[in-house]
This record gives C-alpha cells, sequence and structure tokens, in this order.
C-alpha cells in the first residue's frame, strides 16, 4: 500500500480500475438468484498438450469472443492458487449461462497448463442475511472459479480462455496476464498473520456503525483479533460493504455472516473495515496496511495455532467458504 492521501491509494485504485469495469459483470441484470453450477468436464474443451498458448488461441477452431473475462484478483503466488474470475458482454452485462475453461502459459514456448474448467458459485445467502448492502442493484450475484492453477514460477503469465456458449460453439479470448509474485508482503498460506488489533462492539459502546459500513451492521465484531490469535480458529474478512468499488463486498460479508452463525464458537468470525473511520478521503485502516492488501475483499482462514491455512481473495459464496473451513475445523 502507498502511503493514504486525500484520494483513494494509488496502488488500491489502479488495481481496482478493471473491477470497477466488472462491476456490472458481477451484478445481476435481474432479481433472480444464482446457483452454484459444478465445473464441467475438461475433455470438453480442447486439450493443451503439445501446443503453446498461441496454437490454441488460433487453432483450436474457437472464434474469437465478443465476451470479456475479468480476474476479480490480483494477488497471486508461486503454487497452487485459485483463480476467480467473471465473464460479461461488451455492455456490460453479467454472463452466468456458459461454460468456462482457462488456460495458462509462462511465456509463448512453455507448457501450457489446462483446460481449467471453472465452477459457477453463487453469493446468494439465505433472505435473512441479505443485508441492503449485499442485494441491492448492481450487486454480485455470481462468480466463476477455477480452484487450483499451479504457478511454478514467478514474472507474468500468459492467459486465455476458452468458452463454451449454450449452443455449444467455442469461443476464446485472451485475459490480462497475471503476474505471479506481485506482492510479496501479503500474507500466504503457511505462513503466521500480522498480530493486528481490531475493534469489537465493546470498544464503541455498541455503536456498530463506527466499525462496519454493512447495512445492518453484522454480528462479527465480539472479539479482538489479536487477542484470539493462536487460541482458536480465526475467520478476518477484510471489507466494506457501502465503499467498496468491486461491488462485492457486501455479497461476501452476507456469506461470512451466514457461514459464522454455523461455525461460532467453534471459530471467531471477525469483520475488518478498509477506511479509517469508514471515510475514503482519511486513507486505508492500519490493519490493512499491515498485511499489505492492494485490494479489497479479503479473507483469511488462519488455525488454532497461528497458521494460515487458506485465503480467498474477491468473491466466494457459502459453499466455497464452508469448503474453506475444512482447513481449520478439519471433520
Amino acid at each position: 500500500m502507498r502511503r493514504p492521501t486525500s484520494r483513494r491509494p494509488a496502488t488500491l485504485l489502479a488495481l481496482l480500475a478493471l473491477a470497477a469495469l466488472g462491476a456490472a459483470l458481477l451484478s445481476g441484470c435481474g432479481g433472480s438468484d444464482v446457483e452454484t453450477r459444478a465445473a464441467p468436464p475438461s475433455k470438453d474443451f480442447p486439450s493443451a498438450h503439445g501446443k503453446t498458448i498461441s496454437q490454441l488461441l488460433h487453432g483450436s477452431g474457437a472464434t474469437p469472443s465478443e465476451f470479456v473475462i475479468a480476474p476479480a484478483s490480483e494477488v497471486f503466488d508461486t503454487g497452487v492458487e485459485r483463480y476467480p474470475f467473471g465473464v460479461f458482454t461488451a455492455g456490460q452485462e453479467q454472463v452466468e449461462d456458459v461454460e468456462v475453461a482457462l488456460y495458462f502459459a509462462k511465456d509463448g514456448k512453455s507448457k501450457v497448463l489446462g483446460p481449467l474448467p471453472a465452477k459457477l458459485e453463487s453469493l446468494e445467502t439465505k433472505p435473512a442475511y441479505r443485508s441492503q448492502n449485499g442485494s441491492g442493484p448492481g450487486e454480485a450475484k455470481s462468480v466463476y472459479v477455477v480452484p487450483k492453477v499451479d504457478f511454478d514460477k514467478n514474472g507474468p503469465w500468459l492467459a486465455i480462455a476458452m468458452i463454451k456458449n449454450a449452443d455449444g460453439k467455442l469461443e476464446a479470448s485472451r485475459i490480462p496476464s497475471p503476474v505471479i509474485g506481485k506482492f510479496p508482503k501479503v500474507p500466504k498460506v503457511g505462513e503466521r498473520p500480522p498480530k493486528i488489533e481490531t475493534l469489537t462492539a465493546a470498544d464503541v459502546g455498541n455503536d456498530l456503525e463506527k466499525i462496519d459500513t454493512r447495512v445492518p451492521p453484522d454480528q462479527m465484531h465480539k472479539v479482538n483479533f489479536a487477542e484470539v490469535l493462536g487460541k482458536k480458529p480465526i475467520v478476518l474478512v477484510f471489507a466494506t460493504p457501502a465503499l467498496c468499488q468491486s461491488r462485492v463486498c457486501g455479497p461476501v460479508v452476507d456469506v461470512a455472516q451466514q457461514v459464522a452463525d454455523k461455525y461460532e464458537p467453534r471459530a471467531d468470525f471477525i469483520h475488518q473495515e478498509v477506511y479509517v473511520d469508514n471515510e475514503i478521503s482519511k486513507g486505508i485502516r492500519p490493519q490493512l496496511k499491515a498485511f499489505g492488501l492492494p485490494t479489497e475483499p479479503w479473507t483469511y482462514l488462519i488455525d488454532k495455532e497461528g497458521v494460515i491455512k487458506d485465503r480467498l481473495s474477491g468473491a466466494y459464496g457459502v459453499d466455497e467458504l464452508e469448503q474453506a473451513m475444512q482447513s481449520i475445523l478439519p471433520g
């Protein structure tokens, strides 16, 4: 993070530019619920065996796609990473009825990873957990996710998507190049997180609007992160429902609250806001700076020994968070 100024920090602004454009990509065009859909079989997409990215893009028989693939995360490290993204039209309308597989390569001559089919993850919650921030017009309804991409080298990678329409037509689209290892200060799985202090409901006299922009405020402000770190499993959510530019913070906090009500008190759930006094002009809160986070939302799952077991950047649904919970609450 750069030092806060009267404007958004430049790093955060730059990395949210595509996400802001993709607000419509992840936002619903109507009010209907979106159901989670499993990833299609890899055999439904062109094989990458013995081919380069360019050969796949131009020699697979796929036509150039008018759909745009927008990554929902910018932070990737070497090793197995989750890759979330959205699909939308040039008119910024969300697309949820296509099947997608991604392909990655370190350069134009390297072995290609793929096809890596993506699942469609619904961000819907039970009605009782739908906040005004998370269920309004323009808010996220779903996200495509490739659960595992094994990046073995730092630096920029090439990436393309193969998109299969409902009529079976195959289209190809380029993806902005992910840069692996670009943010080395962001805590990784297997590391210990910074021991940050998080304000609780008691600290603000139960006036939760001081530390929570969700409407109504959530109930994930019961404990101080620093006091429970290394004592209990923790789910730490960095998000600002009212001020989020990618339009996914509201749904993510709704999802986290629903999962919290299922798993507490076995694990502590903590929601940390992004901006000082919930005002963009005052810059980023020190808790986010300590984690070196260039974007929001982020969710960390930390076991009772104080070790990061999983992390989720960007949007996710109830199913995905519950699956991640197994990393800190096995069995």
